[in-house]
């Protein structure tokens, strides 16, 4: 395994730093449930969700949970995209469908820029920027990576 990654590293590397930014991202969802109310506050969650977790209803931990696990698979898919884990199943799809969702996220802040200017708040701005570095380098490490796959 050690000998495919090395292999990997010149064209694997964006897809590398594709996974640690979706592992970033799914621990800092972990941390929002440890953090409580203030910190799904601070993050853009919603008043309605940190109200919930003020409550101590389960369904803001549990969406946030869901969240944390599938940017889990989402690192998991970079990372065997760029040969530090075995192949996982439809991964040129897997890393499209990633790509995509990440940039047709990102991309959310234009439509809203223009349909409801007023809507937008610092939470759509940073957040849709970092989601489109993600998709970018998702998509951009898929390509170099896209004819050994």
């Amino acid at each position: 395994m050690a000998a495919v990654g090395s292999a990997m590293a010149p064209q694997g590397g964006i897809l590398v730093l594709a996974g640690a930014l979706s592992a970033l991202a799914a621990i800092l969802h972990l941390a929002i449930i440890i953090g409580g109310p203030a910190w799904y506050r601070f993050f853009g969650a919603g008043e309605g969700m940190a109200r919930r977790a003020e409550r101590g209803a389960l369904r803001p931990t549990l969406i946030t949970l869901l969240i944390a696990f599938i940017l889990a698979i989402w690192a998991a898919y970079a990372f065997s995209g760029a040969g530090l884990v075995p192949p996982l199943p439809l991964l040129r799809l897997g890393l499209v469908t990633i790509a995509a969702i990440y940039l047709l996220r990102g991309s959310y802040l234009f439509w809203l820029l223009l349909a409801k200017p007023k809507a937008v708040t610092p939470f759509w701005v940073w957040s849709s920027v970092i989601v489109l570095i993600y998709g970018v380098a998702y998509a951009l490490g898929a390509w170099r990576v896209w004819p050994r796959l």
